[in-house]
């Protein structure tokens, strides 16, 4: 079974190395003349293709890429355009319908967990080719009719917080022709300012409530550097998008609880001579998490001027970690498909909305996360 994911990991990057080669629309001799170059629109969510007219007399119409919100997951990769401004917020409610174990099968959650997020974008062009934005999160989550209770007997609790917020900054390394796509570096922090075992932002170190049930551990706890490549290609009546990213997360503490073998005793208190689990106790514990690959594929099929189709193929895969101390955390995997609809209102809001379905994956819960998502273009 891992094997088989693993090849297809492979066909996800090839399909990706694929479509930022052009490999879906061969050269024109127009190309080959170096007559083609078009010029896409750097407005985050509004997206446009235009074809320069050539000198002569008019030719028939040359197409035009459609205006699009751009997925919700997957990230765009034309940047925005200089000096404008664009804020996304998105909100999405997922429902844990189970866990998926280390050998990819989905076993029980052990209680019912719910989770919203609520995201908000903030997206601002600097130069030309080259957009910064920053993603503040909120997260609320509830767990109810836990299997495994609190330390009073708690079934039920819930913990909301800001969550781990991000930096990105994106730059056109290519622009879009008719044999070429939108292709866009991408270089993101994720700063720790979520609620972990150790306070980040006051200095003061906070340990989670047993009582809240896991609740309360809303970020990762580690600075996470992600680097990699967005691309987006027109190809009639498709739009097209591809990231492929590379993550690497520093090392943090954390708090585990173990379980220490102590001698056991018989019913007059007598040791056996034997050793048995003990009651938990808190350790402190380093943590070096693994490197993170990321391969999101997304596509839109404009169904009127206003309505785009979507539908969005998301994954993430832990490996190694290439600096550093040796990776001592389990390894996860996931694949999430998600359908979508968009709708574009006006020429700078427009809003989308869909259902991310958790297919595949390890050591990580299986949620049915409904999305929606507006911007607003200033």
């Amino acid at each position: 079974m891992r094997t088989s994911w693993i090849r297809l990991l492979w066909l996800l990057a090839l399909c990706l190395f694929w479509l930022a080669t052009g490999g879906l629309n061969p050269a024109s001799a127009a190309d080959a003349q170096g007559k083609d170059n078009a010029t896409p629109a750097a407005v985050e969510g509004e997206i446009q293709f235009t074809q320069p007219q050539a000198s002569g007399p008019p030719g028939p119409a040359t197409d035009e890429c459609p205006t699009t919100f751009g997925p919700i997951i997957t990230d765009t990769a034309i940047p925005i355009e200089k000096g404008k401004f664009a804020i996304q917020p998105t909100f999405g409610l997922g429902f844990t319908t189970g866990n998926f174990s280390p050998n990819w099968r989905r076993v029980s959650a052990g209680g019912d967990f719910k989770s919203f997020g609520m995201d908000w974008k903030f997206t601002y062009g600097l130069w030309n080719n080259l957009e910064v934005f920053v993603v503040v999160p909120f997260v609320q989550n509830w767990a109810n009719s836990v299997n495994e209770t609190g330390p009073n007997g708690e079934r039920a609790a819930s913990f909301g917080s800001i969550g781990d917020v991000n930096l990105s900054f994106k730059y056109r390394l290519v622009e879009e022709t008719e044999t070429r796509p939108t292709v866009t570096a991408l270089f993101a922090i994720d700063f720790p300012t979520a609620r972990f075992d150790t306070g980040f932002i006051t200095g003061h170190v906070r340990h989670f409530n047993p009582g809240r049930l896991g609740t309360d551990e809303i970020g990762g706890g580690a600075y996470a550097f992600t680097t990699g490549l967005n691309v987006s290609k027109y190809v009639k009546p498709f739009v097209l998008y591809g990231n492929l990213w590379y993550t690497m997360q520093t090392a943090f503490s954390g708090r585990e609880d173990r379980s220490p073998l102590v001698a056991a005793l018989d019913e007059e208190g007598v040791p056996t001579g034997e050793l048995v689990e003990g009651d938990p106790l808190s350790t402190k514990v380093r943590n070096y998490p693994r490197d993170i690959i990321t391969v999101n594929l997304a596509a839109e099929y404009p169904i009127t001027e206003k309505w785009v189709a979507l539908l969005e193929l998301t994954s993430s895969w832990d490996g190694g970690r290439l600096f550093g101390h040796k990776a001592n955390m389990a390894p996860a995997s996931l694949l999430s498909v998600m359908p979508g609809i968009e709708y574009m209102a006006t020429e700078k809001f427009s809003l989308a909305l869909g259902v991310n379905v958790d297919l595949v994956g390890k050591n990580t819960s299986v949620n049915l996360t409904p999305l929606l998502s507006m911007v607003y273009a200033f």
